[in-house]
């Protein structure tokens, strides 16, 4: 079982077609692909039944946390998968994770199997487990990433996301991928990550090519999305 951490920033920006080409063209010589090329990553999100995790994360707290189990592409029940807690405070993102197979994740999160490890990441996530006590699958989310990194500055990452889909049903990583977009036609959601200052050249290329700072939410997108189509089957009111 392989256990990982990471601190950092995390600043989002979203670019249409023409920043996406100006912005990579500036990463000659600075940044190179990620050693594992461009990847499908696919995310189930953990929730309580009234959406407790996410309604609070969208009210922009100086704390929040989420659960999720993440692989890279659709899995077979004995591949290996992430099993994150990704938690935010004052601005610094804290993700920590580990691996196991996809079946003995599922099991531990529905409460069939206790989770095989006693590290002291597995103690967090089995901590938050308790803590919300009635955590189940919300959505199935799923994208295409092209990721960079710097080479001067190993901490330096950036990602380009595109064909972000998400869907209510089938919540389960041995699935295809795939849903309702939450992107515009040519939209890519570039997420810069740094544990320090960004190097001048690429607040230059930002600014150069109007690449304004947002924010999204992946999950909280899909979450706005479900209940618009909530309030349209109820005619106009939300009988949540």
């Amino acid at each position: 079982m392989d256990h990982h951490v990471f601190e950092r920033h995390e600043i989002k920006f979203l670019l249409d077609a023409r920043q996406r080409a100006r912005l990579e063209h500036a990463f000659d010589g600075k940044m190179l692909p990620d050693p594992y090329g461009k990847s499908t990553i696919c995310n189930i999100y953990y929730d309580t039944p009234d959406f407790r995790l996410i309604r609070h994360s969208l009210e922009k707290p100086i704390y929040k946390e989420k659960l999720r189990m993440r692989s890279y592409g659709p899995v077979e029940h004995t591949s290996q998968v992430f099993l994150e807690l990704k938690k935010k405070f004052d601005g610094i993102v804290y993700k920590r994770r580990i691996s196991l197979p996809e079946q003995e994740a599922t099991d531990f999160l529905s409460g069939k199997a206790p989770l095989q490890s006693n590290s002291q990441i597995a103690r967090e996530i089995l901590y938050f487990y308790s803590f919300y006590q009635n955590l189940e699958p919300k959505v199935h989310l799923s994208y295409d990433r092209a990721a960079f990194f710097s080479q001067d500055d190993p901490s330096l990452r950036i990602t380009l996301d595109t064909n972000i889909c998400w869907r209510p049903d089938r919540l389960h990583l041995t699935e295809q991928p795939g849903g309702a977009q939450l992107l515009l036609p040519g939209q890519s959601l570039c997420e810069i990550k740094s544990a320090s200052a960004l190097p001048l050249w690429l607040v230059a290329i930002l600014a150069e090519a109007a690449i304004r700072q947002t924010s999204f939410s992946k999950y909280g997108r899909a979450y706005q999305s479900m209940l618009a189509k909530k309030v349209y089957r109820n005619g106009g009111v939300d009988c949540a």
